[in-house]
């Protein structure tokens, strides 16, 4: 890579886990639900600090069953808090379909809490862009928060130890191949003469060089700091945090170091 090439600088940013005070962002989390009430504390301080600004959490049908989401609607609610909650609704939860987790669209929940809810087709990109729009200058006004139900389908495996065809039919498969979202703007775009068919040529060959670039990027990247997940957990240091420290610092010695002193390196151990 060449030294200042944006896209190394990217890589290289992102390998410092996308600070989220310089980027108003937050990395995605495993724990299903609880961005949605990171979202809404934040949401609520930069309402508090009269900023311009707003919100927006991502999730999907599963995590809409989870704790922290109801919660995070009911603080959301009470204290007009900027944020959109949008639920990527794929239909199933790995093996679980929605009927199982709610008795009413999910988009309608919004309602008990009292802030309005929509849904949208999530396979239309421009529906929900617009959709999207609405919602946070919706937020900005003051006028609180919104949740957006994007009704879209699961095309592959939830994860690789999954097997769908387990618990989907094929014929449901096939009939959402043909609302394929990217395939639907590219025609529409051709129709409407924003684009012919050497513009997605380029952009393919753009596109796979661009990922060629990003996986020697990241491989080459070094690896990150083991201790900085200590880091920032709280703003003047906690003892818990301390002791969590030390004991991973035990931890990680002990793949070098034998109790004894010596070295546990190249040792062939199973």
């Amino acid at each position: 890579m060449v030294p200042g090439d944006p896209l190394e600088s990217t890589c290289r940013h992102a390998s410092l886990a996308a600070d989220p005070n310089s980027n108003n962002f937050h990395l995605y989390t495993i724990v299903i639900g609880s961005q949605t009430l990171h979202a809404t504390g934040y949401a609520m301080g930069i309402a508090k600090d009269g900023a311009d600004s707003a919100v927006i959490a991502y999730f999907g049908d599963g995590a809409s069953s989870q704790g922290d989401v109801a919660e995070s609607f009911t603080f959301s609610a009470v204290y007009n808090a900027p944020v959109v909650f949008f639920c990527q609704n794929n239909q199933w939860a790995i093996s679980e379909p929605t009927e199982k987790q709610t008795r009413v669209p999910l988009y309608q929940r919004a309602q008990g809490y009292g802030f309005p809810g929509v849904r949208v087709d999530g396979n239309d990109v421009l529906a929900c862009l617009a959709v999207t729009k609405w919602a946070l200058e919706r937020a900005r006004r003051g006028e609180g928060p919104t949740l957006v139900e994007a009704f879209t389908y699961r095309m592959g495996a939830h994860t690789t130890s999954d097997d769908p065809t387990k618990y989907r039919a094929d014929e449901e498969r096939e009939a959402w191949e043909a609302k394929d979202p990217i395939l639907r703007l590219r025609t529409y775009l051709e129709a409407s003469n924003h684009a012919d068919e050497g513009f997605f040529a380029e952009l393919e060959v753009e596109s796979e060089a661009l990922g060629r670039r990003v996986r020697e990027v990241v491989r080459a990247m070094p690896d990150p700091d083991h201790f900085a997940i200590f880091e920032n957990v709280y703003a003047d240091g906690h003892a818990l945090v301390d002791e969590e420290r030390a004991q991973f610092a035990a931890y990680q010695a002990s793949f070098t170091t034998e109790p004894d002193g010596g070295s546990a390196a190249g040792q062939g151990g199973n």
